[in-house]
């Protein structure tokens, strides 16, 4: 079976593993390289690219050896190392799996079965669900100043949420649009320190207490947002040609708990310190997982689960 991915074309000969990761961020990629250096066959199977939410971030100042560096940078040399030692299959969404002897995983690409299953599965951005933002996705409304930023190329964009996603997004589109400004819902700054520098030093304003209640357009493209002040009330509409939301993300859980895996009140996957969940042989790691969401502690969580699969298949 021949299969693009990426630019590369590769045979796959294989369908039976001793782990199938799903998910192909720092987390997912991490483990396959330490599972394959302890001698796991694995395959990392990903709904999307390679890379997961590292692709995202538009500059990457806090992972160790990295003074700063472009997230699609980053995540480019995670992917390339990773397939020193293993195959990613991209853009392979995986259905369902069921629990046996070994699990098999059906994915619109076939099936695979395997002894241990890693969901590295990530988040994803949550929505405001307010009138026109799923109308106008696409069409003005983004998640990705990374992806999308330069097409507003001087023009006046908003960012909604102020937490480190967004004040990170806002402080890039800075250098492409017109304007760029911060609607927070919180009454208070809720990004770091060095963030809250950076953007009074850009002259980016930052508007708190502050709540989107509808994105408007013409059809065809976002042309203004409605919102009101929360501390009085008082509604107001502005015109923007782009909208970036960075509202905060939600755990890609519904596979692992459709065999049994516990998930705690928010939907993230309950481990123990060893990356275990309550079912054997499955294991979770990184963001999904409701680690401390930093790409230096998925690549860690990885680590520990693949470790973690190594023992419990070849050491007891």
């Amino acid at each position: 079976m021949q299969l693009l991915i990426g630019e590369e074309k590769q045979e796959i000969e294989r369908r039976d593993f001793d782990l199938l990761i799903i998910g192909a961020g720092a987390a997912g990629l991490s483990a396959a390289i330490y599972a394959s250096r302890a001698g796991l066959s694995n395959i990392v199977i990903d709904g999307s690219v390679a890379g997961g939410l590292t692709l995202e971030a538009p500059l990457v100042e806090n992972y160790l050896g990295f003074t700063a560096i472009p997230g699609t940078e980053l995540a480019k040399s995670f992917v390339e190392h990773t397939r020193n030692y293993t195959t990613i299959l991209e853009n392979t969404r995986v259905i369902t799996i069921k629990k046996g002897e070994k699990f098999e995983a059906e994915t619109d690409k076939g099936k695979f079965t395997s002894r241990a299953i890693l969901f590295a599965t990530g988040t994803k951005h949550k929505h405001l669900g307010i009138p026109g933002e799923k109308e106008y996705f696409g069409k003005g409304v983004s998640y990705c100043s990374t992806c999308d930023g330069w097409l507003f190329k001087n023009r006046r964009v908003l960012v909604i949420g102020g937490g480190n996603s967004g004040a990170i997004a806002a402080i890039s589109l800075k250098n492409i649009v017109s304007e760029v400004k911060i609607f927070e819902f919180m009454p208070k700054y809720m990004c770091e320190d060095a963030y809250v520098k950076q953007i009074k030093s850009m002259g980016i304003e930052y508007r708190q207490n502050t709540q989107v209640t509808e994105i408007v357009g013409d059809g065809k493209s976002v042309k203004m947002v409605k919102y009101k002040d929360r501390s009085t009330g008082k509604e107001y509409q502005e015109n923007f040609d782009g909208i970036f939301i960075y509202v905060g993300l939600s755990p890609q859980s519904e596979l692992a708990k459709s065999i049994g895996v516990e998930l705690d009140q928010r939907g993230y996957i309950k481990v123990d310190r060893s990356m275990r969940t309550n079912v054997e042989r499955v294991y979770a790691a990184g963001d999904v997982a409701g680690s401390f969401a930093q790409i230096i502690v998925a690549a860690s969580d990885g680590a520990i689960a693949a470790d973690s699969c190594y023992r419990d298949l070849y050491l007891k």
